[in-house]
């Protein structure tokens, strides 16, 4: 199983506050810390993109955004600039807004974990 692989099983079986998206991060910020994943937080991919979570597993390098809720096209386009960036070579979508992203976007693997999934 590849570490991406391993990352995404991770974020699924979190239990995190969907109620509101800063707790929730920072919920995400301490169970990354000690399960022991390298990352970065609030990582400037350019001057116009910020992501909430930038990890490089194994040499991917990975965007993570998390959005508890928010309007599916909105949430969409800013995964898929992220996904235009060089520095980025794979993105998740960790989110409480039931939707899909296609396999890949701008030739990208593209993830979607949701927020409930720890709870099942």
């Amino acid at each position: 199983m590849s570490k991406l692989q391993t990352f995404i099983e991770f974020l699924s079986s979190l239990r995190l506050d969907a109620a509101q998206e800063k707790r929730a991060q920072l919920q995400l910020d301490e169970a990354l810390e000690q399960a022991g994943w390298s990352y970065k937080r609030e990582h400037r991919l350019s001057s116009k993109d910020i992501v909430d979570f930038y990890l490089d597993l194994d040499g991917q390098k990975v965007a993570l955004e998390l959005k508890t809720r928010a309007q599916r096209m909105r949430i969409f386009r800013q995964i898929e600039r992220y996904a235009q960036h060089e520095s980025v070579d794979a993105v998740i979508l960790l989110t409480g807004t039931a939707m899909q992203l296609p396999a890949t976007i701008n030739h990208k693997p593209a993830f979607v974990v949701s927020l409930g999934a720890g709870w099942l």
